[in-house]
């Protein structure tokens, strides 16, 4: 299967990253969720919701966002690595990540 993961921070700063089953075969869905929370919290986001609630797809949005546009441009090591834990987290071959509206689809 071909996954598709776009990271958008606007209308002309969009990062788009193909991979296949194989680059991510090795990652568990538990793993993967485990590295974005990680990063979370490295990151050190802070929770959307009042009650303290934090949902897969904030953490996804969130990590994006702090993790800055920057890594998405140089397509380095750690934005292969937020592709690729998206992926395997969601278990959908496309996903489209829009930081400024707050939208996971």
């Amino acid at each position: 299967m071909l996954y598709t993961v776009t990271v958008s921070f606007g209308e002309t700063s969009e990062y788009e990253f193909k991979f296949i089953d194989d680059e991510i075969s090795g990652l568990p869905r538990d793993q993967a969720r485990a590295w974005l929370h990680r990063e979370y919290e490295a990151l050190e986001c802070a929770p959307r919701n009042p009650v303290g609630k934090i949902l897969l797809l904030d953490v996804i949005l969130d990590v994006a966002k702090y993790g800055g546009e920057k890594r998405f441009a140089e397509g380095g090591e750690w934005a292969r690595t937020f592709v690729h834990s998206v992926g395997a987290a969601l278990g959908r071959d496309t996903v489209r990540i829009d930081v400024p509206n707050l939208v996971v689809g």
